[in-house]
């Protein structure tokens, strides 16, 4: 049997190209082992659709006898989860900074007023960070969270989630809350805010340890 593909899932107004998808494709380059950046502005940016995202993932993954391991940060960590859930051909995961939880805590974020702005006008101006600029969402987009995103999601495959105890964007706590639910994660803190790049060398070498033990 083959080796599994390793895909790489970027986050909420990330891309193919952010520092960290590139840092993680390289140092597993470096052992040999190639991976598939995702693009997943899908259908785009303005029009993003997480149901799109699902599927663009699961047809990265192949036919029905291929297997993947999926690394996902924020948003794409639950991308990944939420796939992995029901598709056993993920092997396994590396969650950073998984965003558990995303529809309900962009509502708070927002607070009750914002969100329904947001839902009623149907547009909400965000930071972009693949351009460093800013575009229009579409609140099909959180209505599109809000129906995949239900509870916590069901981890059958080995998991390591790296998490940093001072994320103000998705706190730790979520990943805690599922450490605690699935035998199969392994939890390990980090003194990091969310973009998780102050300890970057430390998590490559945690995703390449991990990676090449799948193998």
């Amino acid at each position: 049997m083959s080796a599994p593909r390793v895909l790489y899932l970027h986050g909420f107004a990330s891309s193919p190209g952010s520092k960290k998808a590139v840092a993680v494709a390289e140092r597993l380059a470096s052992r040999g082992v190639l991976v598939d950046r995702l693009d997943l502005r899908v259908p785009s940016m303005e029009r993003l659709d997480f149901g799109a995202m699902l599927d663009r993932t699961r047809e990265a993954i192949g036919g029905p006898e291929d297997r993947a391991i999926l690394i996902g940060s924020s948003l794409g960590g639950l991308t990944a989860a939420r796939v992995a859930e029901h598709d056993r051909r993920v092997v396994a995961m590396v969650l950073l900074a998984p965003a558990l939880h995303f529809g309900a805590r962009w509502r708070e974020r927002l607070g009750q007023e914002g969100w329904d702005q947001w839902m009623e006008r149907g547009w909400l101006e965000v930071h972009d960070y693949a351009t460093g600029g800013t575009v229009r969402v579409h609140a099909d987009f959180a209505r599109s969270v809000l129906h995949h995103d239900v509870g916590l999601p069901y981890i059958h495959p080995p998991t390591l989630v790296l998490h940093g105890t001072d994320d103000d964007v998705v706190p730790v706590t979520v990943s805690r809350e599922l450490a605690a639910v699935s035998p199969q994660v392994r939890l390990v803190e980090l003194p990091d805010g969310h973009d998780l790049l102050a300890t970057l060398p430390q998590i490559l070498d945690s995703i390449e340890a991990f990676v090449l033990a799948q193998e």
